[in-house]
């Protein structure tokens, strides 16, 4: 049997305010969209071993990290080392120089390093280092937003040595997801620099 059109008309209406209804009281409150959702990390304790052997540097790293010498480097540059994080796939990689004339080259070096990154960079902060009990001086990089490198920093003596450190990922860089990770191993690098002594 065929409902008559204008019967129809009220048909349709009564349904379609009926289901407009339902769905207005089935919602409560303002739907906000969650963020996107980055890994949870669960980061082990602070503890710390001494790096101590026939270099002209001593200091305390990480227990989660392995010390590796450098494969690319060879002779040419005996003290360099490599601070590896494989869990995390971060490494912090240690160059030594001995200084012989040559400090404001190495200022110069560092001071590259550092700021080639300006254009994947949002800021660039640096914060001053002293130790003069240890004659430990330098400066503590971090560098925010996709950068490849999050945190690089330098110490000297001022006469005879010259260490340069960076952190890497190896990893998308991705300022949100890496944040944690960073500063946790930026507070690995700052006990680095506190406990490093020259021999």
């Amino acid at each position: 049997m065929m409902i008559p059109k204008m019967k129809r008309s009220f048909f349709t209406a009564c349904y379609t305010s009926i289901a407009l209804l339902i769905m207005v009281s089935g919602c409560e409150g303002n739907y906000t969209p969650k963020p996107h959702g980055y890994f949870r990390f669960d980061l082990p304790e602070k503890h710390y071993r001494v790096f101590d052997t026939t270099y002209p540097y001593k200091f305390e790293y990480p227990v989660y990290g392995e010390v590796t010498m450098p494969q690319n480097v060879g002779a040419a540059e005996p003290y360099w080392i490599n601070i590896v994080i494989p869990k995390y796939n971060a490494t912090i990689y240690v160059s030594y120089k001995k200084v012989t004339g040559n400090l404001p080259v190495l200022f110069e070096d560092t001071y590259q390093l550092v700021y080639k990154h300006t254009v994947k960079a949002d800021a660039i902060t640096d914060q001053p280092f002293v130790n003069t009990d240890k004659h430990v001086y330098g400066f503590l990089y971090e560098l925010s937003g996709n950068t490849a490198t999050a945190v690089q920093f330098y110490v000297t003596d001022s006469i005879r040595n010259f260490i340069r450190g960076s952190l890497y990922f190896y990893a998308e860089p991705n300022k949100d997801s890496l944040f944690p990770l960073i500063n946790y191993f930026k507070e690995d690098i700052q006990h680095i620099m506190e406990t490093l002594q020259w021999k």
